[in-house]
């Protein structure tokens, strides 16, 4: 009789807390990333404006993002999305090719050279190819974007390849490792959170990284020049917003339809503050007494010469497809 009771009384119970729990319930997705919060760093407002047009699209969704990798370490956010752990990410997609080593084509030396042919990367064979990479790992893009990047040094301005021998540096990803290392340079492989520190430390002598990051890590603080993008900017990177596909899937046609419009809107207010992250970081580092200089043409060439021997060909010979990743992007007018 009490067993019966008791099932009674957990039946009603399910049935009255069913009833308390409003019908169209917010689902609260996580967003997390490594970028400073709320200081301008413009990949952190990508997230920030994604959560404030889905939540005005009233589809029951909201955003919560955690800046500065306070839920999930930089290199931890892609196994992260793909197990469903968190919902959506500001990730650099290089990060994850030790997973997939297609990523590096996203940072290989050289490869874009300039904002306006990073746009039309974005509609391309190789984006093509590198989406569905993406997608069946488990992630979804709901935003492009591609920043520039710099190289700096506590010791002296990185220009020609000989400027790096004798340098331990930061690089991003593998392809410019191999570079550096072919160029004469000493490799210490950390995310760009951590550049910071270890300079500071004496761990590194320089650093190549976005130019957002440049100026979110004050980084002008710990070095003596800057080598700004300009004209011949060896240094770009696919820093996409991604989704889960777990949460993507488990959305219904007007939520998915809000996260990306929401998405398409990010991705245009990102074009326009691309160009502007360089300028902006050039005055921080002027500012702060920093030598701000540009690689010539002559400084470019030299480097992608050791690139095509070293990352290109490395690339091409160990990475599924890498040959035909490379041609493709190569074939972007």
């Amino acid at each position: 009789m009490l067993l019966i009771r008791n099932a009674a009384w957990s039946g009603a119970a399910a049935v009255a807390l069913a009833l308390a729990v409003p019908a169209n319930a917010e689902t609260v997705l996580k967003a997390s990333h490594q970028w400073p919060g709320g200081k301008g760093d413009a990949r952190d407002e990508m997230v920030q404006m994604i959560a404030r047009d889905v939540e005005k699209a009233n589809v029951g969704l909201k955003i919560q993002v955690y800046p500065g990798a306070s839920l999930v370490k930089p290199k931890e956010q892609w196994g992260a999305l793909t197990k469903g752990q968190i919902d959506i990410s500001a990730f650099p997609l290089d990060y994850a090719s030790g997973r997939h080593p297609e990523f590096s084509a996203t940072l290989m030396p050289g490869l874009v050279r300039n904002h306006e042919r990073a746009q039309r990367m974005n509609n391309s064979p190789f984006m093509k190819d590198i989406k569905a990479i993406i997608e069946k790992a488990g992630v979804k893009v709901i935003a492009d974007a591609w920043l520039a990047g710099a190289f700096a040094s506590k010791k002296t301005c990185i220009t020609a390849p000989d400027t790096i021998k004798g340098q331990v540096t930061r690089a991003a990803g593998p392809a410019f490792e191999q570079m550096l290392v072919a160029a004469g340079g000493s490799i210490s492989s950390m995310p760009s959170s951590e550049i910071y520190t270890g300079m500071q430390t004496g761990v590194l002598d320089a650093a190549n990284t976005s130019s957002g990051s440049f100026v979110s890590y004050r980084l002008y603080e710990q070095v003596k020049c800057l080598t700004a993008p300009g004209a011949n900017a060896l240094w770009f990177m696919y820093e996409p917003i991604l989704m889960s596909k777990r949460t993507w899937d488990s959305l219904n046609a007007d939520q998915q339809k809000a996260i990306m419009e929401a998405g398409k809107n990010a991705e245009q207010y990102f074009v326009g503050e691309a160009k502007k992250l360089d300028d902006k970081m050039i005055d921080a580092f002027k500012k702060a007494g920093v030598e701000v200089v540009e690689m010539s043409k002559e400084n470019y060439d030299a480097w992608l010469a050791i690139a095509k021997e070293s990352s290109y060909k490395n690339f091409a010979e160990k990475v599924p497809d890498g040959k035909k990743l490379i041609d493709e992007a190569l074939a972007v007018d």
